[in-house]
């Protein structure tokens, strides 16, 4: 395939799905003028992400969507070439998830409900129960929504499904027990960079990390979306402010070149792994 340009998007969404889908449209622009071919926009893009992570208020939770609502089928319709990965609140039946949906103008490429929740979020959102890859026109690609990235198991799931590209979309906030003076120095700030970091060189794989700016309710988010290649190696960032992290990568050949002479998912030894499974 070659060379690509991958965009990770630090922005601020709130409740109003119509603002969120203009902002949205006007960062697929930007995007696309800058030949973007896959966007990740973060986790809550449509609707915003919960104001109280500890206690959600249930009267004043993000809006929930159906996974073929008009908003979304808008969002399509705005990627045409381009691969745009979203996050919403999906509704089914009762349930409500923490969901992203990847798109083309052609239709739904995969979809994935957030798997790991923080103690808080159970009493908003059901939990997603599986990690699958997919096909995309810019390659084999792979979701995580906020808290999956935590959990090495996660991205290596995808990886073993043959993913070369993670989009990681999230609305990670600084520390909710112990805010630092400064985001810099936050210990929500290291972690969300080291992990990023960690899930791409350990799977030697392609990482787009998406964040929401900006303040809801008590949450104060990180912004630091960014694109690391699969040595671990920082290649764009947008830092705290909102922006686009745009980075050129030739994602087949970085992997190859990364798994020449040290093949970690090749080299694993799942028989010596604790596991109760």
């Amino acid at each position: 395939m070659g060379t690509i340009r991958i965009g990770a998007v630090a922005a601020h969404f709130g409740r109003d799905l119509d603002f969120d889908l203009q902002r949205i449209a006007t960062l697929i622009e930007h995007a696309r003028s800058s030949g973007v071919a896959l966007l990740v926009l973060p986790d809550a893009a449509l609707g915003g992400y919960l104001a109280d992570l500890r206690h959600p208020d249930p009267g004043a939770l993000p809006p929930a969507l159906a996974p073929d609502d008009p908003h979304l089928r808008k969002i399509a319709a705005l990627a045409a070439d381009m691969v745009v990965c979203v996050g919403y609140c999906e509704a089914d039946g009762e349930r409500r998830y923490n969901a992203a949906v990847c798109v083309t103008g052609d239709g739904v490429l995969g979809r994935h409900r957030k798997v790991h929740q923080p103690p808080g979020e159970v009493a908003a959102y059901s939990a997603g129960t599986s990690f699958a890859a997919f096909d995309s026109p810019v390659g084999r690609l792979g979701m995580l929504i906020d808290y999956d990235k935590t959990f090495p198991e996660s991205a290596r799931s995808l990886a073993l499904d043959g993913a070369e590209i993670l989009a990681c979309l999230s609305a990670w906030p600084t520390s909710i027990t112990n805010r630092a003076p400064r985001m810099s120095q936050d210990r929500q700030a290291r972690l969300f960079d080291l992990y990023d970091q960690a899930r791409a060189a350990e799977n030697q794989v392609v990482l787009a990390s998406s964040n929401q700016t900006g303040a809801m309710g008590g949450m104060r988010f990180l912004g630091q979306a960014k694109v690391v290649g699969p040595g671990g190696d920082i290649l764009a960032r947008t830092w705290s402010k909102a922006g686009i992290a745009i980075a050129e990568v030739d994602v087949a050949g970085e992997v190859a070149t990364a798994r020449r002479v040290l093949h970690h998912l090749a080299e694993r030894k799942p028989d010596a792994y604790w596991s109760r499974t």
